[in-house]
């Protein structure tokens, strides 16, 4: 396995078994889990939702849901311990880049779903937009495309 000897990489987490082993395989790249920065990205609640009006969904709400969620998938796989997820919100490939520019990242691992044709159209890739966007190499894991067994 390839060791990362770099000082910070980042993962992001979209709570896909793909993203999964993404974390899985960046988790065995390092000496130093604290190197590992899990990323997330919501939607900004727009101010017209129900959910935003009626204030049952905040950016807060959604950020403490995703690390409860997050902290259950780690409780589960005791390789993961010890990370911690970070939420931002946006586009999710302009905030992983972003936010992989401001933490002075040296490497991002991300998975690919492996969408073609319409699914691909209308779904778009967010690895695909990492690897255009980002000024650090990115590791893209293959997923299995859309025809294959999973």
């Amino acid at each position: 396995m390839l060791k990362f000897t770099g000082n910070c990489l980042i993962v992001p987490w979209d709570f896909s078994e793909m993203a999964l082993a993404a974390l899985k395989t960046s988790v065995a790249m390092v000496d130093d889990r604290a190197k590992i920065k899990v990323v997330h990205v919501g939607q900004i609640p727009t101010s017209t939702e129900p959910t935003v009006i009626w204030d049952t969904i905040t950016e807060q709400s959604i950020q403490e849901y995703a690390a409860k969620s997050f902290q259950k998938t780690v409780a589960e796989h005791s390789e993961l311990s010890g990370l911690e997820l970070i939420t931002l919100f946006g586009d999710p490939g302009f905030a992983i880049t972003d936010y992989a520019q401001e933490v002075a990242a040296e490497l991002i691992v991300i998975s690919s779903h492996g969408r073609r044709g319409l699914s691909r159209l209308f779904m778009g890739s967010v690895a695909e937009r990492v690897v255009r966007l980002a000024q650090v190499p990115v590791l893209v894991l293959r997923g299995p495309t859309d025809g294959e067994k999973k």
